[in-house]
């Protein structure tokens, strides 16, 4: 990653246009972390305090449910955003898990400085709130998806919007994530 700032700013910048005084002010609140591939960023029971932009890596978000059978929600890769969102807008205990699939550099802003950067910028508040929005239109598809397509029409799904987990996520990650077995994900390929 050459210019992190420069990343960040491009990302913003698709949805609201800023100065180099505001771009600067924005960056300044938030923080540049980064983790090895099977580092957990967020673990189920502890408090999640920061919302994650992804500049390079990749991760995963997993549910674990009570017969340890482990779930996965979603996927993030560069220029994508990743939480346990009910327990950093709730403060709440993590019911996910956030994990690195590869070594992953990224942005960490905290629920404080979320809330700064929406009430002093409105453009900011604007860019979260677009962000917001296509967030739960991408959940609400998800779901449509599980509830109307077979393991197949997910996996073509999955192929047309994101080709590229094909080769970076491994099999039985793939195969947790469209909610089908190892065995059938590989009849389907």
């Amino acid at each position: 990653m050459n210019n992190p700032e420069q990343f960040l700013r491009a990302h913003i910048d698709k949805i609201v246009s800023l100065t180099d005084e505001e771009a600067g002010f924005i960056i300044s609140h938030f923080d540049l972390k980064s983790f090895r591939k099977g580092e957990f960023i967020i673990e189920e029971g502890n408090e999640v305090n920061e919302v994650y932009f992804v500049l390079s890596g990749l991760v995963k978000l997993v549910y674990e449910d009570q017969d340890a059978k482990k779930h996965i929600v979603s996927f993030a890769m560069e220029d994508w955003w990743e939480t346990d969102f009910q327990a950093f807008y709730t403060q709440s205990k993590a019911q996910l898990t956030l994990e690195c699939i590869e070594d992953t550099l990224l942005y960490s802003l905290s629920l404080e400085n979320f809330e700064k950067l929406c009430s002093d910028s409105r453009k900011m508040e604007r860019f979260f709130l677009r962000k917001s929005i296509a967030g739960h239109i991408g959940s609400q598809t998800r779901i449509l998806s599980f509830l109307t397509s077979n393991a197949r029409e997910r996996y073509e799904q999955l192929i047309l919007k994101n080709s590229s987990l094909l080769q970076r996520v491994p099999k039985s990650s793939l195969a947790s994530y469209l909610g089908v077995s190892r065995e059938t994900l590989s009849r389907l390929f």
